[in-house]
């Protein structure tokens, strides 16, 4: 049987390399990415993802 309730929650991912260089330099903007993952088996999630104003792909970690 399956579960009942929201085991699926929306999480906002950040691109961790964007955050560290705003406080030296001034960037047009910081990478998010939003997608859904598993309440109940995971933890903080990070994925690897282009971000278009560091023009690569970096680190995209779980955001608030």
């Amino acid at each position: 049987m399956a579960k009942g309730g929201n085991v699926r929650v929306t999480i906002t991912l950040e691109c961790t390399s964007c955050t560290q260089d705003s406080v030296d330099q001034k960037l047009p903007g910081i990478s998010r990415y939003t997608t859904r993952k598993n309440r109940s088996n995971t933890s903080r999630l990070e994925l690897k993802k282009f971000c278009p104003y560091c023009y690569k792909h970096t680190i995209h970690g779980e955001i608030k």
